[in-house]
């Protein structure tokens, strides 16, 4: 573990476990809960990507201005779908993470650029779908610094190599 994994369990040791009694089912209940939200974080991606592939959303993605759209719309949709999977399963989860990162940040700025929109309406709606992918951005980097948590893959094979 690294450092900021380290202070990270401390804090939740010292959130969580008051009482050494209630480690076991504060523990279970902190993976459970982890795990639930990994789900629900991945989800998007996951119910997304495969949208990556039709021709759709890669001439939406053209009238947006994004470049080589034919090649980088499905490219962004494997990157979505690996990053989404990972985070999910918690296998390599903070490489997911970054996976994730590497997909949001261009997808925000190109394709909700809100500030470009004349429309009121549509400005509006694409100002929501930039703060929503903003939100989800934050999500993916506090997964590349805390990793996937105690009910994953990684932390199994953390178990197995420790």
């Amino acid at each position: 573990m690294n450092a900021v994994e380290n202070r990270y369990h401390e804090v939740l040791h010292m959130l969580h476990m008051e009482n050494p009694a209630e480690e076991s089912d504060s523990t279970t209940a902190t993976g459970a809960v982890v795990a639930v939200g990994r789900a629900f974080f991945a989800l998007i991606f996951l119910m997304s990507g495969p949208n990556h592939f039709t021709r759709q959303t890669i001439d939406y993605a053209v009238s947006q201005g994004v470049p080589l759209a034919s090649v980088l719309v499905p490219l962004s949709g494997l990157i979505a779908l690996a990053g989404g999977l990972s985070i999910l399963l918690g296998y390599h989860a903070r490489l997911g993470g970054w996976l994730l990162v590497l997909f949001l940040v261009p997808v925000t700025f190109m394709m909700h650029a809100f500030w470009q929109v004349t429309d009121p309406g549509m400005a509006q709606m694409q100002m929501a779908m930039f703060m929503k992918n903003i939100s989800m951005l934050g999500g993916a980097l506090f997964i590349t610094q805390f990793g996937a948590g105690p009910f994953s893959m990684d932390a199994r094979r953390a178990r197995r190599s420790g």
